[in-house]
């Protein structure tokens, strides 16, 4: 009888690998490794300076590390041309910046970068996804907050990642818009199979979007598990 072979592990959708990052000699980010498996949502969390958003904007190379890497699917992120790698590891943050011009202009603006048409098709899809197809010709000075945030997630959309990065993507909405902001970010990111790394000042949020949750404490990783586990760790704490 032949043997049964080992299942073969997948390679992980994004990984971090002794990630660091010094500013002027202060470390903001120290020594962090995690993977995250292909369609995760990880949460990270931790007090105001511990270096939530620095960790993230080291994931698609906004900022550079001082030493350590980061792969996705398995390649190191230096090796990818930096517009194609925010291509593929998209990013949404706190405050939505949009360009001057219309809605349909902001999420085509991304695949014209890369030589791409979006298609009317594609762009009536991406703005029906996020619940704003009616407003494709509409000024973006004319949206509100929380409709600005969805246009900012579509013209994320539009460039077909496999990683989303969000940067307290709710922070800035009241609490209609943030709930339903929420769950229109879980809907596209488990329709898409999206992977996705949320930075949240939120424990609650995190423990509603998030499967695993990752505690950040003065740049280091303090402690990283599932949300219920690492959220109540978190509230308890002085």
């Amino acid at each position: 009888m032949s043997p049964t072979p080992s299942p073969v592990a997948s390679t992980p959708a994004l990984e971090t690998v002794g990630l660091t990052r010094t500013v002027g000699g202060v470390m903001i980010v120290a020594d962090i490794s995690v993977t995250v498996p292909t369609g995760e949502v990880l949460a990270v969390v931790g007090p105001s300076g511990a270096g939530k958003t620095s960790f993230l904007r080291l994931l698609n190379r906004l900022d550079e590390p001082t030493s350590g890497h980061v792969l996705l699917e398995g390649k190191d992120t230096r090796e990818i041309p930096p517009r194609a790698l925010r291509r593929k590891v998209g990013m949404v943050t706190q405050t939505p910046y949009l360009f001057p011009g219309t809605v349909a202009a902001n999420l085509r603006y991304g695949p014209e970068q890369h030589g791409a048409a979006l298609s009317d098709e594609t762009l009536h899809f991406l703005l029906e996804e996020v619940g704003l197809a009616h407003l494709a010709e509409s000024d973006v000075a004319h949206l509100s907050v929380g409709e600005a945030q969805r246009v900012s997630l579509a013209r994320a959309l539009a460039n077909t990642p496999s990683v989303l990065l969000l940067d307290e993507p709710t922070s800035a909405l009241d609490e209609a818009s943030k709930q339903s902001v929420e769950e229109l970010i879980l809907k596209i990111v488990r329709g898409n199979a999206l992977t996705c790394v949320m930075v949240s000042h939120d424990l609650a949020q995190a423990g509603r979007m998030a499967q695993r949750v990752l505690l950040l404490r003065k740049g280091r990783p303090e402690k990283i598990g599932p949300a219920t586990e690492v959220i109540h760790v978190e509230s308890n704490l002085p």
